[in-house]
């Protein structure tokens, strides 16, 4: 199942664009080019004059293909998958060991509603704008889109971090014999702006996909029988007026 992969690298293209990465347009959202693929930001990439830098991480999760019925074929498939992402307001954090990145931790009413602005733009960005329409068109359906906050009660700690869990209904697989990436996915890659990142990692992906070299044909046997009579009956019919 390969649409997961693909639908999460279209995820990091429409959050931080290759041509906002160049300067000829502008980041979509507040977190600028802290977008990062399945892994933390590092902490040389916070800005430490700010009281907090917006940063969002893209990660897949599970997926799943369920037959649609009893009576259907091996084809007749729904497949969903589930990915996360991650929205946060990191800071520098500190303990025995060094430095950290960590989420800011604590009560902030202007934070809160930064972190709940960029929820909702993101929300927009993959679901209704000009931008999403490749992610769009693998997705079939959203089927549950969950905002997840992390906190500790137990301790009266409340980090301003947000995952949002969105459970999708997407196209199954279609291979292809000459290899490559399969169907919807080769169509959707091949709209990625050249040198994107997204564009990048799915040619690597279609690179462990082969094509098939079936035999050639080297020849046709058989049997032909002749008998000593053959009756070929022409039928003639006639139109009157």
């Amino acid at each position: 199942m390969l649409a997961p992969e693909a639908l999460r690298l279209l995820i990091v293209e429409i959050l931080c664009p290759t041509a906002a990465i160049a300067g000829t347009e502008a980041f979509p959202t507040v977190a600028g080019n802290l977008v990062y693929d399945s892994r933390e930001i590092p902490v040389q990439d916070i800005d430490r004059d700010r009281d907090f830098t917006p940063v969002i991480a893209v990660h897949g999760n599970d997926a799943r293909i369920t037959s649609r019925g009893e009576l259907t074929d091996f084809s007749d498939v729904e497949q969903q998958a589930v990915i996360d992402i991650v929205v946060e307001l990191a800071v520098v954090a500190e303990d025995n060991q060094g430095e950290f990145a960590d989420a800011m931790a604590g009560t902030d009413p202007t934070a809160r509603l930064v972190l709940a602005a960029l929820c909702s733009r993101i929300r927009y960005l993959l679901e209704f704008s000009e931008k999403g329409v490749a992610w769009r068109r693998l997705v079939r359906r959203v089927v549950n889109l969950e905002e997840m906050p992390f906190s500790v009660p137990d301790l009266g700690l409340r980090f301003q971090r947000m995952t949002l869990r969105y459970t999708i209904e997407i196209a199954p697989d279609t291979y292809c014999e000459d290899g490559g990436l399969p169907e919807p996915i080769r169509s959707v890659a091949a709209t990625l702006p050249d040198g994107s990142y997204a564009k990048l990692k799915l040619q690597q992906l279609g690179a462990y996909f082969l094509a098939e070299s079936p035999e050639a044909l080297q020849e046709i046997a058989g049997t032909a029988h002749v008998t000593e009579r053959v009756d070929l009956t022409v039928g003639v019919s006639s139109l009157s007026s």
